[in-house]
């Protein structure tokens, strides 16, 4: 189906690039990497938890005016395109058939109530304002979808097909814009560009032209992205010097990350990718927490310890680092949202994540109404571990994190001469590159071991890359049980794969690391785990929103333990248990690794009643030195996590 683009195309007077630029590498079809292990379990934790039970109860999802109902949160449309782009990748990679079966319920409804002007989704057929953003999620959950179930293709491209032409006209009308869509736009981008690769049946032009006018209708990133117009501190008074206040907005931020990186595949300019890069490395210096994540209660939120991170920052992030690195090859995306991954992330869910936060605090001594509280725009309760506390966005969008870093946790490239590990983990691959059938299995306990067993079985030769982390110290490889040979951090080690089977012995030695923080604080780190203290709490309830669900109620955590301590960082000491993994790992106690320090109590007040006051310089100690044990930070709910320094 060909479409011939009304009057004079953008794409042809502002670009010379009439093709796109191919990606560097290429992602497999969901479902060909799949979690085993722990991280197998994490996911069934999701499943098992909130995420896997809000179709059954919770408005938002249950009764989605994207199906038919009458809920949504606001009138970007979001909720229900959220769940959806969350929920296809964990029903496929948990074996989930009645999750899996509401999604393809999502994804029929929506095509088969497709406007007659091409519109889709809950404003078809009705005179509501029509806002385009709340289209891109649930566009990124259709494509997962077919790639499993190929028989949705059809369907879908040509529903897309009826909607890019009136999406077009749109742009060029000045309508279905508003402030989120204009920071958002290249996630639209980007599913035109995998109509482009894919099913371009002739409409080359208009895809092209699209993807110029969404980047003329929104926010110019390479202009937030400049040195004298980027924040250098917390944003709280400053005045925005680009005029566009939502591109310091944490969660538009992260998802704008993908921005530049999508529009050098139709310039190919180099500058787009040289904006992003320093964007990125500037975004860490200035706003960059030990978690991995950076710090943004709403708005890019500075350096302090007790200021806030939102979820679907958390998850937003690392979609968008995965991108950067398809586009970019560059390591230095992967290694942080691996961080994000397995410390970030699972600090702002319960264990056994039946309860989330909005805001997670590096130095987080209290779950509860904070008032007053350490935010400068969110609310006290944004802390609080439940079902929406603060703003319902986080319930219906933080799944899509597990599932799509195991889906991107190989690549390949685009000739399929070559697979990629991106990621390290307990994972298995079973795919096909150019004929040649390949199975990998990843055996390890990763993060929480040094060590990654890889078994390889391929029918044809093929050239396997693997990551090494850039904190690997005297890193090995062992090929078929031959000799250790060094190999170096920071980049991809290339191993020519044989036919037949092939074993890989990995090891991956790390040292403890510490990192400065503000007011002469440090937070520990060792390998891809960032540690913090475990502060022992108390829970209470504070209120159930859905009865029908007492599971999903939200949960105040009280300190039960002294938390105000020193820490000497030359006794720091790293033990490895050797036990097995737990379900769930990511709670109070359980992972098999630990730091122990030597500590002393100081004075360390609080600011307000809920929050800890800055970590103070020079304290003194207040009493005999005592032994902390510092557990990955994930696994903690209350914790300090930037220690003032001592001599002991």
């Amino acid at each position: 189906m060909q479409y011939i683009l009304a009057e004079t195309s953008v794409a042809s007077t502002a670009y010379a690039q009439t093709t796109l630029l191919p990606k560097q590498y290429e992602t497999l079809p969901l479902g060909d990497v799949r979690p085993a292990g722990w991280l197998a379990d994490q996911l069934q934790l999701q499943i098992d938890g909130m995420a896997g039970h809000e179709h059954l109860f919770y408005p938002y999802v249950m009764e989605s005016d994207w199906i038919g109902g009458d809920s949504a949160y606001s009138s970007l449309e979001e909720a229900g395109s959220y769940w959806f782009n969350a929920m296809v990748p964990n029903s496929i990679l948990s074996n989930n058939d009645e999750i899996l079966e509401k999604t393809k319920e999502f994804m029929d409804y929506v095509l088969e109530h497709q406007g007659d002007d091409g519109w889709l989704g809950p404003e078809a057929g009705n005179d509501r304002t029509r806002y385009l953003w709340g289209r891109y999620p649930y566009f990124f959950g259709a494509i997962q979808l077919l790639e499993v179930y190929p028989e949705y293709t059809d369907p879908f491209v040509e529903a897309m097909y009826k909607f890019v032409p009136l999406a077009n006209q749109m742009l060029q009308d000045g309508e279905g814009l508003e402030i989120w869509t204009n920071t958002r736009w290249e996630d639209f981008v980007m599913t035109l560009q995998w109509l482009y690769d894919y099913h371009p049946e002739g409409n080359e032009e208009l895809l092209i032209d699209t993807m110029v006018r969404l980047r003329w209708s929104g926010v110019p990133w390479e202009e937030v992205y400049k040195e004298e117009n980027f924040p250098t501190k917390e944003v709280d008074e400053l005045e925005n010097p680009t005029g566009y206040v939502l591109s310091w907005h944490g969660v538009n931020f992260a998802e704008g990350m993908k921005a530049l990186p999508a529009m050098y595949r139709v310039t190919a300019n180099q500058s787009e990718l040289d904006s992003i890069s320093k964007g990125w490395d500037m975004l860490f210096e200035y706003h960059g927490r030990p978690s991995g994540i950076f710090a943004c209660d709403e708005y890019l939120a500075g350096k302090e310890a007790t200021r806030g991170t939102e979820l679907c920052t958390v998850v937003e992030t690392m979609f968008s680092a995965n991108y950067l690195y398809q586009i970019t090859a560059d390591n230095k995306y992967v290694d942080r949202a691996e961080r994000i991954a397995y410390n970030a992330l699972p600090a702002e869910l319960t264990g056994d994540m039946w309860h989330r936060q909005y805001n997670q605090q590096q130095n987080q001594i209290a779950s509860k109404n904070m008032t007053p509280n350490p935010f400068y725009v969110d609310g006290p309760y944004a802390n609080v571990f439940g079902l929406e506390p603060y703003y319902p966005c986080c319930t219906v969008n933080h799944p899509q994190g597990f599932p799509k870093f195991v889906s991107h946790a190989f690549l390949k490239t685009p000739d399929e001469s070559a697979l990629v590990q991106v990621y390290h983990g307990p994972l298995t691959v079973s795919t096909t590159l150019n004929g040649n059938v390949v199975k990998i299995t990843s055996d390890t306990t990763y993060p929480f071991s040094d060590t990654v067993s890889l078994t390889v079985d391929a029918d044809d030769a093929f050239t396997y890359y693997i990551r090494i982390p850039d904190w690997v110290v005297d890193g090995s490889v062992a090929t078929n049980g031959g000799d250790a040979e060094a190999i170096e951090a920071g980049g991809l080690l290339k191993v020519d794969i044989a036919a037949g089977t092939t074993t890989l012995d990995l090891v991956f030695p790390a040292e403890i690391t510490t990192e400065e923080r503000l007011h002469g604080a440090i937070a520990v780190h060792r390998g891809p785990l960032h540690y913090a203290y475990d502060i022992s709490y108390e829970t209470s309830t504070l209120q159930t929103l859905y009865p029908a669900e007492p599971r999903a109620s939200d949960l105040q955590f009280d300190a039960t333990g002294a938390w105000n301590y020193a820490i000497d960082p030359s006794t720091l000491a790293f033990v490895s248990t050797g036990r097995s993994i737990p379900s769930p790992v990511y709670d109070a106690g359980m992972p098999p690794v630990y730091i122990t320090v030597q500590a002393c109590p100081i004075e360390w007040g609080e600011a307000g009643d809920t929050f800890a006051a800055p970590p103070p310089e020079g304290a003194a100690c207040l009493g005999e030195a005592v032994e902390l044990t510092l557990q990955p930070y994930g696994a903690t709910k209350l914790r300090i996590s930037e220690f003032p320094v001592t001599s002991l």
